[in-house]
This record gives structure tokens, sequence and C-alpha cells, in this order.
């Protein structure tokens, strides 16, 4: 017989993991799979001491597994995309024209408001970041830039798309899950994220102040476009490529088709562009570009992409929501949440708890969704208690859930921006401004009530209707 799962007994699963991964990362310096293959583990015996069985235990991981299908996907399009924009000569053409116009001290505020502008284009973070970012990176550290404040700017820009677009996933799921109406979801996230978003674009603007052109080597910027001009074929045509992905996504084109059109475009311009053989082009969407020019940074920053390279971000992915596929059907989540919730007096902590939640979710499931799936199932019922609107739970998943996934080295969004930036979270953290930013405004505005919404007395009552109606169904 199945027992209820208690919050001691719920605890055991992440005790061992968060050992395991403090010990691994840190000590071991070893990458987070094995962590959470014995946290899945430890989880796994537990589950069946509480009497599921091994079937229920294996379907739990599976349902798990199968939330992250949409993403694993997506990954290695990213992959593909990387290496047939690097062989096309696309990723090249659009560094070559941005060291030739952007100014080193505009820099981290221009990549980061283009990449905002992308994102909330197509609704994907992770596309950005796969496409443009790439881009940024070699720009930015040709004139100089560190690298981890380069990708702390194109993280901050991407994700306010990912945030606020409505073609992004996880703005779909947090209205979606928590039943507000999408739009007034957005509109409630402008209050946090537009002065996030402001506020990042201001210490850029005081970062970049460093990397005025009196302190850059113009020589090594001049150097890197030569190195560009003869190892590929530069020209304005081939901004069309990426053009068209961020136009056929603006028209609602799944992400999945919109990605597939430039991998094929990129593939064409490897061939009939650059002149490299099919054989190439192909080789280059398996195992990625490969080039030796005899610069350091242009071979550091070419030589990426390809199906091979997302294999570890995919593996890391699938290992992750096994984890937090048995933590979650077999109770042992809800457990944790309801422990939480005890001491979660009033409507000011209720929203701070939901934040750290979906952060706490992040670091210990791996995965992003579970962080917006979980909090949004367990505190929904008491949102409503406390009178508070399913716009206030809506944002601060978003707040808290998506934003903070980027913080996380194991978790998959982490590992993510590992394998396509080549910057580890823990260099990059400080620089994400807007990602720790906004959580820390969600907070400020829960303690003191600005921006809160309240259901109205007409709302509580049809509330209270829907909810006769579903009991009595």
């Amino acid at each position: 017989m199945k027992k209820e799962m208690s919050f001691g007994i719920s605890m055991i699963p992440l005790v061992f993991m968060i050992v395991a991964m403090t010990l691994t990362i840190i000590v071991l310096e070893q990458g987070p799979h094995i962590p959470l293959i014995v946290g899945t583990t430890v989880a796994a015996i537990v589950a069946w001491r509480s009497g599921y069985s091994w079937k229920e235990i294996e379907e739990a991981m599976y349902k798990g597994i199968r939330l992250a299908l949409p993403a694993i996907v997506i990954i290695i399009l990213v992959g593909l995309t990387i290496g047939a924009w690097i062989g096309g000569g696309i990723v090249a053409t659009m560094i070559y024209y941005g060291l030739k116009i952007i100014t080193p001290s505009l820099f981290l505020v221009s990549i980061t408001i283009i990449c905002s502008v992308v994102s909330l284009a197509i609704g994907s973070s992770w596309s950005t970041m796969g496409t443009i970012g790439v881009a940024g990176m070699g720009i930015g550290m040709s004139m100089g830039i560190p690298a981890p404040m380069i990708a702390g700017a194109i993280i901050s820009g991407s994700y306010f798309g990912d945030k606020m677009s409505p073609l992004s996933d996880t703005t779909n799921l947090a209205s979606g899950l928590t039943k507000t109406d999408l739009f007034e979801h957005i509109r409630h996230m402008l209050y946090t994220t537009i002065p996030g978003l402001i506020i990042a674009l201001i210490v850029y603007g005081f970062l970049g102040r460093n990397f005025g052109q009196s302190g850059v080597d113009t020589k090594d910027i001049q150097k890197t476009i030569g190195v560009l001009e003869d190892s590929f074929v530069i020209s304005p045509f081939l901004l069309i490529i990426p053009l068209i992905v961020i136009l056929l996504v603006a028209k609602k084109v799944p992400a999945i088709p919109a990605l597939i059109s430039g991998i094929v475009l990129g593939l064409l311009s490897h061939v009939f562009i650059q002149g490299g053989s099919f054989s190439d082009a192909v080789a280059t969407l398996q195992g990625g570009f490969s080039i030796e020019t005899g610069n350091a940074m242009v071979d550091d920053l070419f030589n990426r992409g390809g199906l091979d390279s997302m294999m570890y971000t995919v593996s890391m992915t699938i290992v992750a929501m096994t984890f937090g596929g048995i933590l979650e059907h077999t109770g042992m989540l809800q457990a944790i949440v309801k422990q939480i919730l005890k001491i979660t007096k009033s409507a000011k902590t209720l929203i701070v708890s939901t934040i750290f939640s979906c952060f706490a979710t992040n670091a210990t499931c791996s995965e992003q969704y579970i962080s917006i799936v979980i909090p949004s199932r367990m505190y929904a019922k008491a949102y409503k208690e406390k009178g508070l609107h399913s716009k206030n739970l809506s944002r601060a998943l978003e707040d808290g859930g998506t934003l903070t996934s980027v913080f996380i080295p194991w978790n998959t969004c982490g590992v993510f921006i590992l394998g396509t930036l080549g910057v580890h979270a823990f260099d990059y953290a400080p620089y994400a401004v807007l990602n720790f930013i906004v959580p820390i405004i969600s907070i400020i505005y829960s303690m003191t009530g600005f921006t809160i919404a309240k259901l109205s007395e007409s709302e509580i009552i049809d509330m209270q209707k829907n909810d006769d109606i579903t009991s009595h169904a």
C-alpha cells in the first residue's frame, strides 16, 4: 500500500542529490549527470519503500522525459543551426559587419537590445542565443570584452523576449496553467520586467565605458576582420537567412519548421556560396564546423556546432527529467510545497514563497518547465484563498522560474548556455543582470503591495460558482 509522502521522506532524495552535486562539481570538478543519477536512484528507492511498484516509478520517469521532449527537439535543431550557419558563412558575416558597425563602448547595450528584439519576435531565448548570441560572442571577444560579460548581456536580452513574447512556450505555459489571459499575463509582467531591462542596460552602459575605442587594440579587430575575409565569403545577402527565420516565427510559424528552414538555407550556403561539398556540409551538421586559421579566438569560436555538440545537453535533460518525474509523480514535491505553505501566513509571503520555490525547483529538478508546472499546481488554491488574482501567480512563476534557470549549472538552461556560448553559469551569473534583478523587483513589489492585483467581489463569486460546478461534475 502506498504511503503518503511526508516532508522528511521527500527531502531524502534532494539531500542526497545536493550533496552528490556539491562534491562532484566543486571537489571533483566533474559534470552534473552522475549526481542527478544518484538522486534519481535514491528517489526511486524511497518511492519503492513507500509502496510504489517499479512499473509506476518507471512511468513517472517517462512522464518527466515526455515533458522535456519539445525542449530536446529544439536543442538538437539549435546544434544543427549553429553548424549550418557557421559553415554557410552566416555567423562570420554577422560578426564581420558587427565589428564594423558596433563600437566597443556600446557593444553590451547593443547586443542586449538586439537579443531582446529578436527573442521578442521569435519567442525563444535558446534560438536567439544559438544564432545571434554565437555571433555576439565573436564580436565582443574580438573587441577585448570578457566572455562572461558578453554572455550575461546576451542572456539578459534573450530572456527578456522569451519572458514577454506571446510566442514563448514558458509565457504560454505560465498563463495556461494558472488560467490567466495570455495578454493580461504579459501586461502584468511589464511592471517587473521593463524596470529590470532598464537597470540591466544602465549596468551594461556603465561596464561598456571601460571598452571605449581608446582602450581597444584596433589592430586585433582588423586582424580578426582579415581572418574572416580570408576564411569565408562575406556577403550582406547572407544576413537574409537569419532575417527569414525571424520573420517566419514572427508570422507564427512554429519554431521547429522555422529552424529547419534556417538549417536548409545554411547548408545550401555552405555548398553554393562558401564552396564546400555536400559531404562537408552534412559532416558539419553532424560533427560541427572545423577550421584552422591560426587565430586562436576565431578558431575557438568557429570550431563548434552540429548534432554531436548537443548530446551532452540532451543527455543532461533526460537525466534531469527522470529525477524530476519521480519527485513530481510520487508526491514528493507536493509534500515539500505543502510544508512551505504551512509557514506562509500572508499574501506577501505567499508570492515570495512562490519565487523561491521556483528557484529551488530549478536547482533540484534541473528543468525550467518543472519550475513553472509544479508551483503553479501547488500554489493556485492558496492564491484564491488569499484573494489574489491568478496573474500574480503567473508573473511570480516567470520571475522566479523562467529567469533563474540560467544560474544553475546543472539545469538544462545552464548546460545549454555552456554548450552554446561556451561560458559557465558561475562565470556569467554576475552579468546576467535582468535575470537576477527581476526576481528581486518582484519580491520588493510583493512586500510593499505595489502592482499586486486582488480579486474583485464579482470575480470571487464567479470563481465560487465554477468551483461548485466542478465539485458536482
